[in-house]
């Protein structure tokens, strides 16, 4: 996830609001920096790769003339490494415009071939610049920026979020949303646009959320937004009021709602510098993890408490199904307590965000006693589970404040995907190429998850979380993979509601829980597509046939037709789906605790880590 900001002002240099706007956004990304602006007719680039820092450097040696009109990003790499050539802003041949994206062009290589047939020289290897390319070549032909940009995006397949410069006697500012956040606000000076409203707070408190398929024209008088059809649309004003307290938060109303909107960038950090598409494998770091460690490893015994036990539960159908390893699974409590029998060569695998759980720390002990060697997925550098692990996956997902785990939760996740793709390589169960389309599959992974978590997206699930909040209780269903999001999103809902909920095996309700099915009892089914949504739509059928209200959650389409209400979410490789699929979970949870009035970073009864039995 890339980070883009742009203005349109009345007069003055904008290259200093631009820096700061990409320092409030640095955190979205800081592989490359760059800024463009239109002076004296002519576009003015100025980029550098590693952190702003640099590009700051680079303008004091090199200073940008003063400019009304720009365009800044701060970029996370996902086509090209990360390097000067590859860092935004891209212009076209011809010097007509400048470019900055968010997101994924997944058929870049078809449209860059394309390209080249003409004539075309490509100065990257990045996706942006072949957008940049084809806007070029329409406004060659005459169209006009805005259609310009409308005729070059239909021809895009992935996601975006993109500000557009483009030279000419009058310079204009255009923006375009699909997928990846993209707000903009008008102020006394000019227009303003950013991927996150903490961008745009310096200079204005209204602002416009775009939806996906807009794309509007910044100008100082106004903005004017038009949908994916070109017809003139008006989206609402917000008006951000923040006060202190709230901006400690990033502007969120609650540490976890702060934590649950961080879960991209808990992403983009956990696979930072580990992914090897040359190889089709990823580097975990530290010692421990290479082909000798990992080859002859017959069982992996998973140990973990709580939401980190669910991650567990997704951890041992990717092992399993990725790298052919047979994995077991307890809660450490119970584990360390009954008489375990581990076989030769068993990696005993502890997951805990704080690294100090003490049950979790107790299984791991007993598990190595036992001749297991241990490792560990683990959030806290220095932590005690951590220096007594042989080899241990840091989680990159900072501190997290909120007692209801969020985002520790979707970096335990992505690094178990991590070591499944690493054991399956080791052990020769995954190929390279296999491997390489792992990899490209996390890098699609962002940009859907900020779709997830669009401001439209959130709000739809606050309305359902309004119907909802006060029905006798919620079961949640799933399978295979999306099994274990079913008992996460049933523990969310007990830990800050307060509300009687249980998440069951789809399979199992038949076997019990169907009896207490009825009309004020929601049922939330997880359906991705893959290899049993089928089957889940079965059980969909069978609880409204006895009078059950359901909520398709996942990106099976056909779920949400039979269901009374659903939550669509961006269609991803199955093994990744569960990425998706929680965080609508986290979000219905968190607004049904909203609107109950309860204290969601501190819920009752409850603390953040469970350091004693």
């Amino acid at each position: 996830m890339c980070g883009i900001v742009g203005a349109h002002t009345r007069g003055g240099s904008v290259v200093a609001s631009l820096i700061q706007g990409l320092k409030t956004l640095e955190y979205r990304g800081y592989d490359s920096a760059g800024v463009g602006v239109v002076h004296g007719g002519q576009i003015e680039v100025r980029k550098r790769a590693g952190r702003l820092a640099e590009l700051e450097g680079a303008l004091a040696s090199d200073p940008l003339p003063g400019a009304p009109i720009g365009i800044g990003h701060t970029r996370w790499a996902t086509h090209g490494e990360p390097t000067d050539q590859n860092a935004h802003p891209h212009v076209d041949p011809d010097g007509r415009l400048a470019l900055v994206h968010n997101g994924v062009i997944e058929n870049y290589l078809e449209l860059r071939r394309e390209l080249m047939a003409e004539g075309a020289v490509f100065l990257s290897e990045t996706d942006t610049e072949v957008l940049a390319h084809l806007i070029g070549r329409q406004l060659a032909q005459g169209d006009t920026p805005l259609a310009a940009l409308q005729a070059s995006l239909a021809r895009v397949e992935g996601y975006y979020a993109i500000a557009l410069l483009v030279n000419g006697a009058e310079p204009q500012l255009l923006c375009a949303r699909h997928g990846p956040p993209l707000c903009v606000g008008m102020s006394a000076d000019g227009a303003w646009l950013g991927s996150d409203v903490l961008a745009l707070l310096p200079h204005t408190r209204e602002i416009q959320y775009l939806e996906d398929g807009d794309v509007a024209e910044l100008a100082v008088d106004g903005i004017k937004i038009v949908d994916g059809r070109g017809r003139a649309v008006e989206r609402p004003v917000r008006t951000i009021e923040w006060n202190a307290e709230s901006a400690e938060k990033g502007g969120y109303e609650h540490y976890m709602l702060k934590e649950i909107h961080e879960q991209p960038d808990v992403l983009a950090r956990t696979l930072e510098g580990r992914l090897r598409p040359d190889t089709g494998d990823v580097d975990l770091g530290g010692e421990g993890w290479e082909d000798s460690d990992l080859a002859n490893v017959e069982r992996v015994q998973v140990v973990a408490c709580g939401t980190a036990l669910h991650a567990g539960y997704i951890a041992r159908y990717m092992i399993e199904g990725l790298a052919g390893v047979p994995v077991d699974i307890d809660f450490a409590s119970e584990f360390r307590y009954r008489d375990p029998r581990l076989v030769k060569n068993t990696m005993a695998l502890a997951i805990s965000q704080s690294g100090e759980t003490a049950d979790t720390l107790a299984a791991l002990r007993l598990a190595r006693d036992l001749g297991a060697r241990p490792t560990s997925i683990c959030n806290v550098v220095g932590s005690t589970v951590m220096r007594e692990s042989s080899a241990t996956l840091l989680t990159e997902a900072g501190p997290e404040i909120g007692v209801a785990s969020t985002k520790a939760f979707v970096a335990q996740v992505v690094a178990a995907y991590l070591l499944a793709l690493r054991m399956g390589r080791a052990n020769g169960r995954i190929s390279r190429e296999q491997g390489r389309e792992m990899i490209e599959e996390l890098k699609r992974l962002r940009a859907r998850m900020e779709t997830v978590l669009a401001p439209e997206a959130v709000e739809h699930i606050r309305e359902l979380a309004d119907r909802h909040r006060n029905v006798k209780g919620f079961f949640f269903l799933g399978r295979g993979i999306n099994f274990p999001i079913a008992l996460e999103g049933a523990l969310k809902l007990k830990e800050i509601s307060y509300m009687h909920a249980e998440g069951y095996p789809a399979g199992e309700m038949k076997h019990g829980p169907i009896a207490l099915i009825e009309p004020d009892l929601t049922t939330v089914v997880v359906n991705s597509i893959g290899g049993v949504s089928e089957k889940s739509r079965s059980n969909i059928e069978q609880v409204k046939a006895r009078g059950g209200r359901v909520i398709a959650v996942g990106s099976d389409r056909q779920s949400h037709e039979i269901a009374e209400e659903a939550v669509v979410v961006p269609e991803s490789s199955e093994w990744l789906s569960p990425v998706l699929n929680v965080i609508p979970l986290q979000l219905l949870a968190y607004h049904i605790a909203d609107l109950r009035g309860c204290d969601i970073d501190k819920p009752r009864n409850l603390a953040k880590s469970v350091t004693v039995e």
